[in-house]
């Protein structure tokens, strides 16, 4: 008998972990926000991000809900909010009162200041930590998820200043390296890289070129992973190649809007990435146009009204201001990228909207 059990208990069997269950990740559509969330094998929880602020906070918080519904989840064990964008904390309230929340995790205050952003952190957000853990990141923590490897390697401005393992290599493109322009609060983004088994990937929020640039040179202090997420919308204020083209990500799972990041400069960064095999985007972005999009099977949303023509151009963004035109929004039915990863450090990932699903085996 002891023969019979003795592997069982190895396998994890007893903490409630399914061997051979994988680690799931579901990039949710909140229209060039962020919400991504994570579900290990023992059914343990991390959502990072809430999706969009004002009027668009109901549906995106309902859009979380159905992800959260097809994992078969009761709770949320941790939450990061990444930072005080409201993209990034939006549909905290509305989420928050359909489904218990254990863990919020931040960077600390903000350091951009505006009226969204402090009413909700006095209003809404002080309250519900106040009944709940709440915990201040700082580089090099680790968030408890059993038999997944959490750590933090950016927040309020801090990096790692000690490699990974396995990490820690001469970074050959820091030489080229181009400073970048940025707000106060992206630079401020709690990052998160995660491993599973011999899996690995990494979210950094909105983190910034700057901040890559201390986080990757002289030396790469994260290594390689298999998938990089996030990519801060797709924005040209993110996305160097000291941060894309060092982490040799071989699938990239990118959560634009339509009119919301898909860059050429950041899309001609990430094609060249090498090692890269696939670009998996949300949305269709209009700022792409034919010339740097993906084939439509690796995109998850269109828009509701969608032109009779797809320019082969990219469009130029409007310029910023009250005066900008409204984005495309797509209001119908959202879909998800879904990511499930296994402990040999293979790979599967699916687009919702169509059904087309890839794997890629052990690579590394």
């Amino acid at each position: 008998m002891r023969l019979a059990i003795l592997p069982l208990l190895a396998l994890g069997i007893c903490s409630g972990q399914t061997p051979g269950a994988a680690l799931n990740v579901y990039v949710i559509d909140v229209e060039g926000g962020n919400a991504t969330l994570f579900v290990s094998p023992s059914r343990e929880s991390l959502l990072i991000d809430t999706g969009n602020a004002g009027a668009a906070a109901v549906r995106d918080a309902g859009r979380i809900l159905d992800a959260i519904k097809d994992a078969g989840l009761q709770q949320i064990d941790h939450l990061i909010i990444t930072h005080w964008h409201g993209d990034h904390f939006g549909g905290l309230a509305e989420l928050a009162a359909k489904i218990p929340i254990h863990e919020f995790i931040d960077h600390g205050p903000n350091v951009q200041p505006g009226e969204a952003a402090d009413t909700f952190l006095q209003k809404t957000y002080a309250p519900l930590i106040a009944k709940a853990k709440h915990t201040v990141a700082k580089p090099g923590d680790k968030i408890a998820m059993a038999g997944v490897d959490v750590r933090v390697v950016t927040s309020a401005g801090q990096t790692i200043k000690t490699a990974l393992p396995g990490a820690g290599q001469p970074n050959p493109y820091c030489a080229a390296y181009k400073a970048g322009d940025n707000n106060a609060e992206d630079p401020q983004s709690v990052g998160v890289h995660v491993t599973f088994g011999r899996f690995r990937t990494v979210h950094l929020g909105d983190l910034t070129k700057n901040k890559e640039f201390e986080l990757m040179c002289p030396n790469n202090r994260l290594g390689t992973v298999d998938v990089l997420l996030g990519l801060h919308h797709g924005q040209a204020s993110s996305n160097s190649e000291v941060m894309v083209h060092a982490l040799r990500p071989r699938v990239a799972i990118m959560n634009d809007g339509t009119r919301k990041g898909g860059d050429p400069e950041v899309m001609k960064t990430v094609h060249s990435s090498p090692g890269l095999e696939d670009l998996w985007q949300l949305h269709f972005s209009t700022l792409s146009g034919q010339e740097y999009t993906v084939p439509g099977l690796f995109i998850a949303n269109t828009i509701d009204d969608p032109q009779p023509t797809m320019a082969i151009a990219p469009t130029p963004a409007p310029p910023p201001g009250p005066g900008a035109p409204p984005a495309p929004v797509h209001n119908g039915t959202a879909y998800w990228i879904k990511l499930s990863a296994q402990q040999d450090g293979s790979f599967t990932v699916t687009n919702a909207r169509n059904g087309f699903s890839k794997t890629y085996k052990t690579g590394r």
